[in-house]
This record gives structure tokens, C-alpha cells and sequence, in this order.
């Protein structure tokens, strides 16, 4: 069967997020007069994803709110465990501005989906919410060019699991092994997404990652895209792309 549609990851696929997180973080602090107590900028960031990384899995298996999680979030990172809601949300909310000001799409995404337009339909597969990345889609001007939006909170289940990646498929009304997906994890995008039947192609930007699961495909930039969905290669098919 060929491939007639892409589901995309947003955030490190489209969506430069761990930039927009590192600026907003940085700003963040210099706003609250804490940029010192945690050392370098780097240092900050990598205990604020620690933390972050942790509170969403647990939200993702079904512990907590989406809500609650920001908030934890916050509260372990600087080390207020007494912090009410409200105060953390209102600490959650002044990061949240400080990094939508940092927002952009990197650059090879545009002459991306561009290439591609004619040839195949698009959607999205996210674990966020549809709450928070409908806007950010809209914000950054590219809303328009997917069909489905499907997002793991609104879903009940979400990526590596099978059930995600088929749902996202459901909606476009095609079965998984014409559709390909494209993500910056290898093994929650790309391996969740073979696993599932489709199309897995991870999407390395820093090319330094390792092989990736067997079975999937591994590009370094989005430019790399046409080529190997016209090869129609899949499942440890030799494709010349890495």
C-alpha cells in the first residue's frame, strides 16, 4: 500500500520547542530575580525538563490532571511543596508568556509541508492537549495545513501506545500501513508509530542520537522527507536515507 498521509509530532518535530522552553525559562527567572540559584542557564533548564519529564509521565499514565502536573511542576522546582494552586498557576501562567514570545517553527518545516502538499494528506498526533496546541498550531500559522488534530488528553491514551497512532488514523480514514508518522523521539514516536503499523520516521535535528529501534527510518532534517515517502520504504526496508 502506499503512502497517502503523514501524522506529525509538533514539539522538537515542528515546533522549536526546547528553544522556546530555554528562552522562556531564562526570562522567567530574570522576571522573579532567580536566575542565580541555579546556576548557568543550561543548569536551570535541564532541572526544569528533569522535572518536567517526570510530572508528565506520570500525568501521561493516567496519574493527575494536566493542570495538576504544571503545577507540581512548579512547585518542585522551586522547592515550595506548600505552594497553593493558585500561586503555581499564576507562576506557571508568567513562564507560559515569557516562552509563547519565543515561539517559532524551524526552518525546514514550511518548504516542508510545501513539497509534500500535493502528494499527501497531514495530520497530528500529540500527547499534550488540544487546548494548548490548537493555538500554538494557529499561532505559529500552521493550523490550516492539517486535517485532524489528536491529542492524547482528549484521546485517554497516548503515544508509544498502538492505540494513539490508530485512533490519529481512524481520523483520517485510512488504515495505519498508509500512513507514516514523523517524531523527534525514536522510541516514543518512531518505535510507538511501527509498532502500530505505520510509517516510522524519526526525525534526529542534532544527528547524534544512535541507530534508533529497528524497523524505522532516521533523518536529520525534514528536507530528507520527500525523498524517502516517494521511495515508499518501510519496515527495515533499505531506503539510503539513515
Amino acid at each position: 500500500m502506499p503512502i497517502r498521509a503523514v501524522l506529525w509530532d509538533i514539539d522538537d518535530t515542528l515546533f522549536d520547542y526546547t528553544g522556546a522552553d530555554a528562552a522562556g525559562l531564562a526570562a522567567q527567572l530574570e522576571a522573579v530575580r532567580l536566575a542565580e540559584r541555579y546556576g548557568t542557564p543550561v543548569q536551570a533548564l535541564a532541572l526544569w525538563r528533569e522535572i518536567t519529564d517526570r510530572h508528565w509521565a506520570r500525568f501521561a499514565a493516567g496519574e493527575g490532571t494536566f493542570q495538576g502536573q504544571r503545577q507540581e511542576r512548579v512547585r518542585e522546582f522551586l522547592e515550595q511543596p506548600a505552594m497553593t494552586a493558585d500561586e503555581a498557576d499564576a507562576w506557571f501562567d508568567q513562564y507560559v508568556e515569557h516562552y509563547k514570545a519565543a515561539w517559532t517553527i524551524f526552518p525546514d518545516v514550511v518548504p516542508a509541508l510545501d513539497a509534500l502538499a500535493a502528494g499527501y494528506r497531514h495530520g497530528v498526533l500529540s500527547n499534550s492537549s488540544t487546548a494548548n496546541q490548537d493555538p500554538k498550531l494557529r499561532r505559529l500559522g500552521l493550523r490550516d495545513r492539517f486535517e485532524v488534530l489528536v491529542c492524547a488528553v482528549e484521546l485517554g491514551v497516548s503515544k508509544p501506545d498502538a492505540e494513539a497512532f490508530m485512533a490519529a488514523c481512524a481520523e483520517l480514514g485510512l488504515p495505519p500501513g498508509e500512513v507514516a508518522y514523523v517524531g523527534d523521539q525514536p522510541e516514543i514516536d518512531a518505535r510507538g508509530a511501527r509498532d502500530a503499523g505505520l510509517l516510522a520516521i524519526w526525525l534526529d535535528r542534532t544527528g547524534g542520537r544512535g541507530p534508533g529501534p529497528d524497523g524505522v527510518h532516521r533523518i536529520e532534517g525534514l528536507d530528507r522527507l520527500p525523498e524517502l515517502l516517494a521511495g515508499d520504504t518501510r519496515f527495515g526496508a533499505r531506503s539510503g536515507i539513515r
